[in-house]
Parts: structure tokens; sequence; C-alpha cells
């Protein structure tokens, strides 16, 4: 069974860890790689681009005792956070260049890389601080490749404003969108680029609801089975199924169950209590996996992506049919991405 997964930060770890990428990337080094793609059956996903504050892997251990409440990161200021950005986008365009993936732009070409040795990769920006009133860094990322953007990460820019890491709240936790988040979100509309609400507030997705979009949380969680400020409320999942969107299951410990939570370990089984509920709510048209690999430390059972047959099988032997599983394991994000990208 191939894998489309809606979130990913190998190109931050990348970008944080090595000056080889295509020589590293074709370890069996981190979450996602060569090697671990083919065991598992990643074929696509989205690959992030996220303006990391320091060089470097980001350390999980610091999970190991459970999730740590943390106010929102200060701002960053956009041309310090270009560089990271910008790093990321050509190492992506490296590994491309190697035939390690392919950035996909388009519908056709989206379809030739998912049933080939490439990972198809659809680039993504994790937050926006990279971007300027006038946005013409958007134009510029646009040329290179990006087809989605989340507004914020979590911390606030001129856009809007992302929720804290906290457990016990939803996502209302501040400010919507600002007049000038409006007008990215409208741009990237007009450009075809797909706006991702994951790390936003709950003000700040119905304002993206406003623009008449298919609401989007690559990497987010329900909040009726774990309540988080980066999971969604149950008006939010039905948004997302009403506008043709998607969700896509994030298999953080953090934000999988209060357990994954208070002590950082999680399980499949914490994985399935929230795909049935996205499913349940959001409908089964309108969830996929989204793991935040490299971003996040994982459940028992997920050290990496060759470890995602685990997951399909967890489904399996809960009920799950073939139809259902092949929609969440790529179905559903290659006919959403269908109506999304140009043909």
């Amino acid at each position: 069974m191939q894998i489309f997964d809606g979130h990913n930060d190998a190109l931050s770890r990348l970008w944080g860890t090595t000056t080889d990428p295509v020589g590293e990337f074709a370890k069996p080094v981190g979450h996602v790689n060569t090697p671990h793609a083919r065991a598992g059956g990643l074929s696509g996903g989205f690959f992030a681009l996220y303006s990391s504050v320091e060089k470097r892997a980001f350390d999980f251990t610091i999970f190991d005792g459970g999730g740590v409440a943390l106010p929102l990161a200060p701002a960053m200021p956009a041309a310090q956070a270009l560089e990271p950005v910008i790093a990321q986008a050509g190492i992506a365009q490296q590994l491309h260049a190697a035939g390690q993936i392919e950035i996909c732009t388009s519908t056709a070409q989206l379809g030739r890389a998912f049933v080939s040795d490439p990972i198809a990769c659809v680039l993504h920006l994790e937050g926006a601080d990279c971007i300027g009133p006038e946005m013409w860094e958007l134009d510029a990322l646009h040329a290179m490749g990006l087809r989605s953007l989340g507004p914020v990460w979590s911390r606030p820019n001129i856009f809007g404003e992302g929720v804290p890491f906290s457990h016990g709240t939803d996502g209302d936790t501040g400010g919507g969108l600002t007049s000038a988040g409006q007008a990215l979100v409208a741009k990237c509309k007009a450009m075809g680029v797909m706006v991702d609400t994951s790390h936003l507030t709950l003000r700040g997705f119905w304002d993206v609801a406003e623009e008449d979009l298919p609401l989007v949380a690559t990497h987010s969680n329900a909040c009726a089975v774990a309540l988080n400020a980066r999971n969604l409320t149950d008006d939010q999942l039905r948004a997302i199924g009403q506008t043709g969107g998607m969700v896509g299951l994030n298999f953080a410990s953090l934000y999988l169950s209060d357990d994954g939570w208070a002590q950082g370990q999680a399980t499949l089984t914490d994985c399935l209590r929230q795909l049935d509920h996205l499913i349940a709510v959001a409908g089964e048209d309108h969830v996929g996996l989204g793991s935040d690999f490299d971003g996040a430390p994982m459940p028992q059972g997920m050290s990496h992506a060759g470890n995602l047959p685990a997951l399909l099988d967890a489904m399996r032997a809960a009920g799950y049919g073939e139809a259902l599983i092949a929609k969440l394991a790529h179905e559903n994000w290659l006919d959403f991405l269908s109506r999304q990208l140009n043909p």
C-alpha cells in the first residue's frame, strides 16, 4: 500500500545536520529518507520549509517525560527567517536533481512521480515568517516549486498568530489573521497555493474559511480525543469536510492522547482513536495522514517512515476495510491535490 503523507520536516533536518544532503538522504538516518521511504511505501508527501532559529536537528528528548507547555515563540525578523527557507528549498532542488525526490507542481507530474522511484514532493512553507508585506518572496518561492503554505507556525508574524504548545485548551488562544494575512490568503488563492491552517488559532482558521477556500489542516488531530491547542474542534473538522478539504493525522505523541502529552509516549492504538474521530466528524473522504516525521516525537511502533505498514496493519486489525485504508493512505490526498494543482 503506497502512502502520501501530509507533512514532514526532512528538509529542516538535512539543513540542520549535514553539508551533504544528497548523501545523507540516501542513508537510514532520521524519520524520512530514501531507504525508509522504500521500506514503508512512502511514495509522496508535503515537504516543509521551516524557519528554524538554530541550525540543528530538532531535539525530541526534551519531551521524554511529557509535553512542556510553552508560550508563543517570539516573532522572527523576515530576513532571518528567509535564509533557512531558501537553503532548504535549495536542498530540495539538490534532492530533485539527484532523483531522490521529484518536486511536483502539476497533477500530471504528481501522478507520474507517485508511481515511480523518486518520492513525489509538494513543497510547503510552514509559517510565512520569511515573507514581507509586499509578498515578493512568495513569488520567488512559487517559482521554486512552492504549492502549499501555512500563514503561521506557533509564533506571531505580520500575517497572524499561531497557537502555543499547551494542553487542556483548544486553539482559541489569540487573534486571527491580520489584514496582511487576509491579503496573503487571497494571493495564495489566486496563485493556486494551498493554505494550511495547522498552527493557526481558532480565529485564524475561521478567517481562512471566509476566503471561500477548501479548509486544510495537513498535520492536526481532534480536540475531542486530546484537548490540545494544536488540535481541532469538531466544528473545525465538520467545516473541513463541508468545504471539501483535508485533515492529516499527526503522529506526534504529544497530540494523540492525554497520556501522550503527560508522559511523552503514545501508541498506534492512540492513532486509531484519533482516526476514528476524524473520520466520524470530517468524513472518510477528507482524512489522510500527516505524520510530522522529523518534526516531532513518534508513537511506539513508528520510529520512522519504514514503519508505516505497522499503522496500516493496525487499521486492518481494527476492522478498517481495504478501500478505506487506501483512501486514508493516499487516495484522499491525491484526489484533493488533483483539484488544487494545475493539470
